[in-house]
Protein backbone atom coordinates (compact mmCIF):
# COMPACT_ATOMS: atom_id res chain seq x y z
CA UNK A 1 0.00 0.00 0.00
CA UNK A 2 2.73 1.98 0.88
CA UNK A 3 4.27 1.56 -2.46
CA UNK A 4 0.96 2.68 -4.35
CA UNK A 5 1.17 6.18 -1.88
CA UNK A 6 4.48 6.78 -3.12
CA UNK A 7 3.56 5.90 -6.83
CA UNK A 8 0.76 8.41 -6.93
CA UNK A 9 2.68 10.99 -5.12
CA UNK A 10 5.54 11.00 -7.14
CA UNK A 11 3.27 10.85 -10.39
CA UNK A 12 1.49 13.75 -9.86
CA UNK A 13 4.50 15.60 -9.13
CA UNK A 14 6.41 14.09 -12.50
CA UNK A 15 2.94 14.89 -14.39
CA UNK A 16 1.88 18.27 -13.12
CA UNK A 17 -1.24 17.02 -12.11
CA UNK A 18 -3.00 20.18 -10.21
CA UNK A 19 -6.54 18.28 -9.59
CA UNK A 20 -7.63 14.95 -7.82
CA UNK A 21 -10.63 13.95 -8.27
CA UNK A 22 -12.07 11.51 -5.22
CA UNK A 23 -14.73 9.25 -7.12
CA UNK A 24 -17.46 7.31 -5.08
CA UNK A 25 -21.29 6.36 -5.84
CA UNK A 26 -24.59 6.78 -4.07
CA UNK A 27 -26.84 4.07 -3.53
CA UNK A 28 -28.31 4.10 -6.81
CA UNK A 29 -25.16 4.33 -8.96
CA UNK A 30 -24.98 7.65 -9.57
CA UNK A 31 -20.94 8.76 -9.81
CA UNK A 32 -20.22 11.42 -7.46
CA UNK A 33 -16.74 13.45 -7.12
CA UNK A 34 -14.84 16.38 -5.05
CA UNK A 35 -11.41 17.71 -6.18
CA UNK A 36 -8.33 18.17 -3.74
CA UNK A 37 -5.05 19.65 -4.72
CA UNK A 38 -1.78 17.34 -4.51
CA UNK A 39 -0.70 19.09 -1.51
CA UNK A 40 -3.50 17.25 0.53
CA UNK A 41 -2.76 14.13 -0.99
CA UNK A 42 -0.89 12.38 1.92
CA UNK A 43 -3.63 13.74 4.24
CA UNK A 44 -6.14 12.30 1.81
CA UNK A 45 -3.86 8.77 2.32
CA UNK A 46 -3.40 9.15 5.83
CA UNK A 47 -6.73 10.32 7.20
CA UNK A 48 -9.11 10.47 4.50
CA UNK A 49 -11.10 13.80 3.53
CA UNK A 50 -14.22 14.57 5.20
CA UNK A 51 -17.29 16.09 3.21
CA UNK A 52 -21.56 16.13 4.58
CA UNK A 53 -23.06 12.78 3.37
CA UNK A 54 -26.52 13.90 3.87
CA UNK A 55 -26.37 15.25 0.78
CA UNK A 56 -25.77 12.14 -1.04
CA UNK A 57 -28.75 9.99 -1.56
CA UNK A 58 -29.02 7.14 0.29
CA UNK A 59 -26.19 8.27 2.84
CA UNK A 60 -26.80 9.77 5.94
CA UNK A 61 -29.28 11.75 7.56
CA UNK A 62 -28.61 15.81 8.53
CA UNK A 63 -27.94 14.64 12.26
CA UNK A 64 -25.49 12.26 11.19
CA UNK A 65 -23.93 13.69 8.13
CA UNK A 66 -20.04 13.41 8.92
CA UNK A 67 -18.46 11.39 6.38
CA UNK A 68 -14.83 10.00 4.82
CA UNK A 69 -13.63 9.22 1.50
CA UNK A 70 -10.74 7.15 1.57
CA UNK A 71 -8.85 6.92 -1.70
CA UNK A 72 -7.79 3.62 -2.65
CA UNK A 73 -4.17 4.35 -4.62
CA UNK A 74 -4.54 1.41 -7.24
CA UNK A 75 -7.38 3.06 -8.42
CA UNK A 76 -5.13 6.14 -9.48
CA UNK A 77 -5.43 7.44 -13.57
CA UNK A 78 -5.10 10.31 -15.22
CA UNK A 79 -8.11 11.41 -16.49
CA UNK A 80 -7.10 11.15 -20.76
CA UNK A 81 -10.18 13.81 -21.74
CA UNK A 82 -8.91 16.87 -19.49
CA UNK A 83 -5.88 19.08 -20.63
CA UNK A 84 -2.27 17.15 -21.26
CA UNK A 85 -0.40 19.80 -18.85
CA UNK A 86 -1.88 20.47 -15.42
CA UNK A 87 -4.17 17.91 -15.57
CA UNK A 88 -6.48 15.94 -13.42
CA UNK A 89 -6.36 12.43 -12.06
CA UNK A 90 -8.58 10.09 -10.06
CA UNK A 91 -8.88 7.60 -7.40
CA UNK A 92 -11.89 5.61 -6.21
CA UNK A 93 -12.44 6.15 -2.54
CA UNK A 94 -14.19 3.70 0.03
CA UNK A 95 -16.47 5.77 2.24
CA UNK A 96 -15.69 5.62 6.23
CA UNK A 97 -17.40 7.28 9.30
CA UNK A 98 -15.18 9.48 11.36
CA UNK A 99 -14.57 6.73 13.70
CA UNK A 100 -13.22 4.76 10.77
CA UNK A 101 -15.44 1.73 10.33
CA UNK A 102 -16.58 0.76 6.89
CA UNK A 103 -19.56 3.00 6.39
CA UNK A 104 -23.22 0.62 5.71
CA UNK A 105 -24.69 2.57 2.76
CA UNK A 106 -21.51 2.75 0.70
CA UNK A 107 -21.83 0.40 -2.34
CA UNK A 108 -18.72 -0.48 -2.70
CA UNK A 109 -18.13 -1.43 0.79
CA UNK A 110 -21.34 -3.99 0.37
CA UNK A 111 -18.68 -5.48 -2.65
CA UNK A 112 -16.01 -6.16 -0.59
CA UNK A 113 -17.89 -7.69 1.52
CA UNK A 114 -19.53 -10.26 -0.50
CA UNK A 115 -16.11 -10.52 -2.39
CA UNK A 116 -14.78 -11.38 1.24
CA UNK A 117 -17.21 -14.13 1.91
CA UNK A 118 -16.28 -16.14 -1.37
CA UNK A 119 -12.62 -15.29 -0.34
CA UNK A 120 -13.43 -17.32 2.95
CA UNK A 121 -14.92 -19.99 0.75
CA UNK A 122 -11.38 -19.94 -1.38
CA UNK A 123 -12.74 -18.50 -4.66
CA UNK A 124 -11.89 -14.89 -6.66
CA UNK A 125 -14.91 -13.67 -8.82
CA UNK A 126 -13.96 -12.77 -12.26
CA UNK A 127 -16.83 -10.68 -14.21
CA UNK A 128 -16.92 -9.43 -17.91
CA UNK A 129 -20.06 -7.39 -18.65
CA UNK A 130 -21.19 -6.28 -22.36
CA UNK A 131 -22.32 -2.68 -22.25
CA UNK A 132 -24.81 -1.31 -24.47
CA UNK A 133 -26.07 2.43 -24.85
CA UNK A 134 -27.28 4.37 -27.55
CA UNK A 135 -25.75 7.65 -29.12
CA UNK A 136 -28.56 10.73 -29.64
CA UNK A 137 -28.39 14.34 -31.13
CA UNK A 138 -29.12 15.74 -27.63
CA UNK A 139 -30.89 14.55 -23.84
CA UNK A 140 -34.43 15.58 -25.48
CA UNK A 141 -34.18 13.69 -28.86
CA UNK A 142 -34.26 10.16 -29.36
CA UNK A 143 -33.96 10.49 -33.29
CA UNK A 144 -31.19 7.96 -33.93
CA UNK A 145 -27.59 9.36 -35.86
CA UNK A 146 -27.95 5.69 -38.21
CA UNK A 147 -30.35 3.32 -39.37
CA UNK A 148 -27.47 0.22 -38.77
CA UNK A 149 -28.17 -2.94 -37.36
CA UNK A 150 -26.05 -5.57 -35.49
CA UNK A 151 -22.50 -5.63 -36.43
CA UNK A 152 -23.19 -2.61 -38.96
CA UNK A 153 -20.19 -0.79 -40.59
CA UNK A 154 -21.81 2.41 -42.18
CA UNK A 155 -20.17 4.71 -44.44
CA UNK A 156 -19.09 7.98 -42.31
CA UNK A 157 -20.25 6.71 -39.56
CA UNK A 158 -19.59 9.07 -36.67
CA UNK A 159 -20.05 6.61 -34.06
CA UNK A 160 -17.34 4.12 -35.31
CA UNK A 161 -14.80 7.48 -34.24
CA UNK A 162 -16.44 8.11 -30.89
CA UNK A 163 -16.24 4.02 -29.99
CA UNK A 164 -12.24 4.34 -31.25
CA UNK A 165 -11.84 7.51 -29.21
CA UNK A 166 -14.16 6.21 -25.80
CA UNK A 167 -11.34 2.65 -26.26
CA UNK A 168 -8.28 5.09 -26.75
CA UNK A 169 -9.75 6.72 -23.62
CA UNK A 170 -10.40 3.98 -21.27
CA UNK A 171 -7.16 1.92 -22.65
CA UNK A 172 -5.00 4.88 -21.56
CA UNK A 173 -6.40 4.18 -18.11
CA UNK A 174 -5.66 0.92 -17.63
CA UNK A 175 -9.41 -0.33 -19.09
CA UNK A 176 -8.61 -3.63 -21.31
CA UNK A 177 -11.54 -3.69 -23.81
CA UNK A 178 -12.47 -7.14 -25.48
CA UNK A 179 -14.60 -5.56 -28.53
CA UNK A 180 -16.35 -2.77 -29.51
CA UNK A 181 -19.22 -2.86 -32.09
CA UNK A 182 -22.87 -1.63 -33.15
CA UNK A 183 -25.75 -3.54 -31.86
CA UNK A 184 -28.88 -4.56 -32.77
CA UNK A 185 -31.50 -1.03 -32.54
CA UNK A 186 -30.51 1.98 -35.01
CA UNK A 187 -27.89 4.19 -33.12
CA UNK A 188 -27.37 1.34 -30.38
CA UNK A 189 -23.73 0.23 -29.80
CA UNK A 190 -21.61 -1.98 -26.78
CA UNK A 191 -18.52 -1.71 -25.51
CA UNK A 192 -17.52 -5.37 -24.43
CA UNK A 193 -14.94 -4.99 -21.04
CA UNK A 194 -12.20 -7.75 -20.59
CA UNK A 195 -12.81 -9.73 -17.85
CA UNK A 196 -11.26 -9.00 -14.23
CA UNK A 197 -11.93 -9.22 -10.46
CA UNK A 198 -15.28 -7.93 -9.74
CA UNK A 199 -14.41 -5.06 -7.64
CA UNK A 200 -12.08 -3.26 -10.32
CA UNK A 201 -14.51 -4.48 -12.74
CA UNK A 202 -17.41 -2.22 -11.08
CA UNK A 203 -14.81 0.65 -10.75
CA UNK A 204 -13.77 -0.16 -14.52
CA UNK A 205 -17.94 0.26 -15.61
CA UNK A 206 -18.42 3.30 -13.53
CA UNK A 207 -15.38 4.87 -15.34
CA UNK A 208 -16.43 3.04 -18.74
CA UNK A 209 -20.11 5.40 -18.49
CA UNK A 210 -18.73 8.72 -17.70
CA UNK A 211 -15.94 7.93 -21.25
CA UNK A 212 -18.75 6.70 -23.47
CA UNK A 213 -20.81 9.92 -22.38
CA UNK A 214 -17.39 12.46 -22.15
CA UNK A 215 -16.70 11.48 -25.86
CA UNK A 216 -20.62 11.99 -26.96
CA UNK A 217 -20.52 15.18 -25.63
CA UNK A 218 -17.14 16.22 -26.89
CA UNK A 219 -18.61 15.49 -30.29
CA UNK A 220 -22.00 17.09 -29.43
CA UNK A 221 -23.76 14.59 -29.03
CA UNK A 222 -25.92 12.38 -26.31
CA UNK A 223 -25.04 9.28 -24.91
CA UNK A 224 -27.22 7.09 -22.84
CA UNK A 225 -27.68 3.96 -20.81
CA UNK A 226 -31.14 4.13 -20.67
CA UNK A 227 -32.65 0.70 -20.94
CA UNK A 228 -35.14 1.17 -22.91
CA UNK A 229 -35.13 4.61 -24.32
CA UNK A 230 -36.96 3.93 -28.00
CA UNK A 231 -40.51 2.62 -28.43
CA UNK A 232 -40.67 -0.46 -30.81
CA UNK A 233 -36.48 -0.95 -30.54
CA UNK A 234 -34.23 -3.26 -28.71
CA UNK A 235 -33.38 -2.10 -25.23
CA UNK A 236 -29.71 -1.87 -23.72
CA UNK A 237 -28.74 -4.67 -21.51
CA UNK A 238 -25.35 -5.33 -19.62
CA UNK A 239 -24.65 -9.30 -20.31
CA UNK A 240 -22.44 -10.10 -17.57
CA UNK A 241 -19.77 -13.47 -17.56
CA UNK A 242 -19.26 -14.26 -14.48
CA UNK A 243 -16.69 -17.36 -13.11
CA UNK A 244 -15.44 -18.05 -9.81
CA UNK A 245 -11.38 -19.13 -9.58
CA UNK A 246 -9.23 -21.01 -7.03
CA UNK A 247 -6.29 -19.36 -8.02
CA UNK A 248 -5.54 -19.36 -11.62
CA UNK A 249 -8.19 -22.24 -11.76
CA UNK A 250 -11.50 -22.11 -13.33
CA UNK A 251 -13.15 -23.28 -10.45
CA UNK A 252 -16.77 -24.00 -13.43
CA UNK A 253 -14.68 -26.32 -15.36
CA UNK A 254 -14.72 -30.00 -14.93
CA UNK A 255 -14.02 -31.95 -18.03
CA UNK A 256 -15.38 -35.15 -17.28
CA UNK A 257 -18.44 -33.45 -16.20
CA UNK A 258 -21.57 -33.05 -18.43
CA UNK A 259 -21.65 -29.76 -20.24
CA UNK A 260 -17.75 -29.33 -18.80
CA UNK A 261 -19.41 -27.15 -15.60
CA UNK A 262 -18.47 -28.56 -12.04
CA UNK A 263 -20.34 -29.03 -9.23
CA UNK A 264 -19.60 -25.50 -8.26
CA UNK A 265 -21.03 -23.95 -11.84
CA UNK A 266 -23.73 -26.24 -11.25
CA UNK A 267 -24.63 -25.36 -7.87
CA UNK A 268 -23.69 -21.57 -8.36
CA UNK A 269 -26.02 -21.58 -11.72
CA UNK A 270 -29.20 -23.00 -9.09
CA UNK A 271 -28.48 -20.67 -6.62
CA UNK A 272 -28.44 -17.37 -9.85
CA UNK A 273 -31.94 -18.96 -10.75
CA UNK A 274 -33.30 -19.69 -7.15
CA UNK A 275 -32.47 -16.10 -6.47
CA UNK A 276 -33.45 -14.51 -9.98
CA UNK A 277 -36.49 -12.44 -8.67
CA UNK A 278 -35.19 -11.47 -5.60
CA UNK A 279 -32.18 -9.59 -7.09
CA UNK A 280 -34.17 -8.25 -10.11
CA UNK A 281 -35.11 -4.88 -8.33
CA UNK A 282 -31.32 -3.99 -8.24
CA UNK A 283 -29.92 -5.26 -11.31
CA UNK A 284 -32.84 -3.76 -12.78
CA UNK A 285 -33.54 -0.81 -11.04
CA UNK A 286 -35.83 1.87 -13.10
CA UNK A 287 -39.45 1.94 -14.02
CA UNK A 288 -37.87 1.81 -17.81
CA UNK A 289 -35.65 -1.62 -16.68
CA UNK A 290 -39.14 -3.71 -16.91
CA UNK A 291 -39.88 -2.13 -20.80
CA UNK A 292 -36.96 -4.01 -21.84
CA UNK A 293 -38.16 -7.12 -20.24
CA UNK A 294 -40.48 -8.30 -22.28
CA UNK A 295 -41.02 -10.85 -24.79
CA UNK A 296 -39.57 -10.95 -28.31
CA UNK A 297 -36.27 -8.10 -28.18
CA UNK A 298 -34.37 -10.79 -27.04
CA UNK A 299 -33.79 -9.25 -23.44
CA UNK A 300 -34.59 -12.73 -20.99
CA UNK A 301 -38.30 -13.03 -19.38
CA UNK A 302 -38.12 -16.54 -17.93
CA UNK A 303 -36.04 -18.34 -15.10
CA UNK A 304 -33.89 -20.98 -17.01
CA UNK A 305 -30.45 -21.76 -18.09
CA UNK A 306 -29.13 -22.94 -21.16
CA UNK A 307 -26.22 -23.87 -23.33
CA UNK A 308 -26.59 -21.57 -26.33
CA UNK A 309 -30.31 -20.44 -25.99
CA UNK A 310 -29.90 -16.95 -25.96
CA UNK A 311 -33.99 -16.43 -24.62
CA UNK A 312 -32.45 -18.29 -21.73
CA UNK A 313 -31.64 -16.13 -18.55
CA UNK A 314 -28.70 -17.89 -17.46
CA UNK A 315 -26.29 -19.22 -20.65
CA UNK A 316 -22.87 -20.68 -21.38
CA UNK A 317 -21.29 -19.24 -23.95
CA UNK A 318 -19.25 -21.30 -26.45
CA UNK A 319 -15.83 -21.59 -25.50
CA UNK A 320 -13.39 -20.04 -27.57
CA UNK A 321 -10.45 -19.75 -25.32
CA UNK A 322 -9.56 -23.52 -25.03
CA UNK A 323 -11.13 -25.93 -22.92
CA UNK A 324 -11.43 -24.09 -19.52
CA UNK A 325 -12.99 -20.80 -20.21
CA UNK A 326 -16.20 -21.74 -19.04
CA UNK A 327 -18.42 -18.72 -18.09
CA UNK A 328 -21.66 -18.43 -16.97
CA UNK A 329 -23.85 -15.45 -18.87
CA UNK A 330 -26.53 -13.73 -17.00
CA UNK A 331 -28.83 -11.53 -19.19
CA UNK A 332 -30.99 -9.28 -17.30
CA UNK A 333 -29.23 -6.93 -15.87
CA UNK A 334 -29.12 -3.24 -17.35
CA UNK A 335 -26.47 -1.00 -17.82
CA UNK A 336 -28.31 1.44 -15.94
CA UNK A 337 -27.45 -0.44 -12.36
CA UNK A 338 -25.26 0.56 -10.15
CA UNK A 339 -22.73 -2.03 -10.68
CA UNK A 340 -21.36 -2.71 -7.28
CA UNK A 341 -24.64 -3.71 -5.52
CA UNK A 342 -25.86 -6.03 -8.80
CA UNK A 343 -22.32 -7.42 -9.10
CA UNK A 344 -22.64 -8.19 -5.07
CA UNK A 345 -25.63 -9.62 -5.36
CA UNK A 346 -24.92 -12.02 -8.27
CA UNK A 347 -22.05 -13.51 -6.48
CA UNK A 348 -24.21 -14.08 -3.12
CA UNK A 349 -27.13 -15.75 -5.00
CA UNK A 350 -24.26 -18.23 -6.91
CA UNK A 351 -22.66 -18.44 -3.41
CA UNK A 352 -25.80 -19.66 -1.97
CA UNK A 353 -26.20 -22.25 -4.22
CA UNK A 354 -22.59 -23.59 -3.67
CA UNK A 355 -23.50 -23.14 0.15
CA UNK A 356 -26.57 -25.71 0.36
CA UNK A 357 -25.47 -27.63 -2.66
CA UNK A 358 -28.63 -26.53 -4.63
CA UNK A 359 -29.48 -29.01 -7.64
CA UNK A 360 -29.91 -27.45 -11.34
CA UNK A 361 -32.42 -27.88 -13.14
CA UNK A 362 -32.54 -29.39 -16.60
CA UNK A 363 -31.53 -26.96 -19.55
CA UNK A 364 -33.78 -25.47 -21.39
CA UNK A 365 -33.36 -26.56 -25.01
CA UNK A 366 -36.43 -25.23 -26.87
CA UNK A 367 -37.25 -21.19 -27.22
CA UNK A 368 -38.50 -20.51 -24.25
CA UNK A 369 -40.86 -17.41 -25.81
CA UNK A 370 -42.40 -19.78 -28.33
CA UNK A 371 -43.59 -22.30 -25.40
CA UNK A 372 -47.30 -22.28 -24.22
CA UNK A 373 -47.87 -21.01 -20.38
CA UNK A 374 -48.39 -24.40 -19.52
CA UNK A 375 -45.33 -25.88 -21.27
CA UNK A 376 -43.37 -23.64 -19.11
CA UNK A 377 -45.50 -24.11 -16.15
CA UNK A 378 -44.74 -28.03 -16.99
CA UNK A 379 -40.87 -27.56 -16.92
CA UNK A 380 -40.71 -25.30 -13.74
CA UNK A 381 -39.80 -22.35 -15.38
CA UNK A 382 -41.09 -19.13 -13.35
CA UNK A 383 -41.11 -15.35 -14.91
CA UNK A 384 -38.83 -12.06 -14.08
CA UNK A 385 -41.04 -9.58 -12.44
CA UNK A 386 -43.07 -7.73 -14.39
CA UNK A 387 -42.54 -4.11 -12.98
CA UNK A 388 -40.59 -2.25 -10.53
CA UNK A 389 -43.43 -2.82 -7.95
CA UNK A 390 -43.06 -6.69 -8.11
CA UNK A 391 -39.59 -7.11 -8.21
CA UNK A 392 -39.37 -4.51 -4.79
CA UNK A 393 -42.17 -7.20 -3.92
CA UNK A 394 -39.96 -9.79 -4.38
CA UNK A 395 -36.92 -7.90 -3.02
CA UNK A 396 -38.53 -6.81 0.13
CA UNK A 397 -38.80 -10.58 0.95
CA UNK A 398 -35.65 -11.76 0.24
CA UNK A 399 -33.33 -12.37 3.55
CA UNK A 400 -30.20 -13.05 0.82
CA UNK A 401 -30.87 -9.50 -0.56
CA UNK A 402 -31.22 -7.99 2.86
CA UNK A 403 -28.13 -9.67 4.04
CA UNK A 404 -26.25 -8.66 1.00
CA UNK A 405 -27.02 -5.30 0.98
CA UNK A 406 -27.03 -4.62 4.78
CA UNK A 407 -30.01 -3.12 6.60
CA UNK A 408 -29.01 0.30 6.07
CA UNK A 409 -28.60 0.13 2.00
CA UNK A 410 -31.50 -2.26 1.61
CA UNK A 411 -34.22 -0.17 3.44
CA UNK A 412 -33.28 2.73 1.57
CA UNK A 413 -33.14 1.59 -1.86
CA UNK A 414 -37.02 -0.28 -1.36
CA UNK A 415 -37.97 3.40 -0.22
CA UNK A 416 -36.38 5.01 -2.71
CA UNK A 417 -38.12 2.84 -5.60
CA UNK A 418 -41.12 2.71 -4.09
CA UNK A 419 -41.35 6.31 -4.17
CA UNK A 420 -40.14 6.34 -8.05
CA UNK A 421 -43.09 3.66 -8.52
CA UNK A 422 -46.10 5.68 -6.81
CA UNK A 423 -44.52 8.92 -9.02
CA UNK A 424 -44.99 6.79 -12.68
CA UNK A 425 -48.28 5.35 -10.99
CA UNK A 426 -49.57 8.47 -11.26
CA UNK A 427 -48.01 9.86 -14.31
CA UNK A 428 -50.93 9.95 -16.95
CA UNK A 429 -48.64 9.64 -19.89
CA UNK A 430 -48.76 10.20 -24.11
CA UNK A 431 -49.84 7.16 -24.58
CA UNK A 432 -52.94 7.43 -22.32
CA UNK A 433 -53.68 10.72 -24.14
CA UNK A 434 -52.74 9.60 -27.07
CA UNK A 435 -55.52 6.82 -26.90
CA UNK A 436 -58.34 7.39 -24.96
CA UNK A 437 -58.47 11.37 -24.90
CA UNK A 438 -60.19 11.20 -28.52
CA UNK A 439 -62.53 8.64 -27.85
CA UNK A 440 -63.62 9.22 -23.80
Amino acid sequence: MMRDHEYVLRTVEERDIRFIRLWFTDVLGFLKSFAITPAELEAAFDEGMGFDGSAIEGFARLQESDMVARPDPATFQILPWRPGEQGVARMFCDIMTPDGEPFAGDPRQVLRRTLARAQEMGFTFYVGPELEYFYFASSSSTEPLDQGGYFDLTPLDIASDLRKRTVFYLESMGISVESVHHEVAPSQHEIVLRDTDALTMADNVMTARLAVKEVAQEAGLYATFMPKPVQGAFGSGMHTHMALYEGDRNAFFDPDSEYRLSKVAKAFIAGMLLHARDITAVCNQWVNSYKRLVPGYEAPVYICWARQNRSALLRIPTSMGGGGDIRVEFRSPDPACNPYLAFALMLSAGLQGVADNAELPPPASDNIYEMTVAERRASGIESLPEDLSEAIAAMQRSELVRTTLGDHLFEFFARNKLSEWEAYKSYVSPFEIERSLPVL
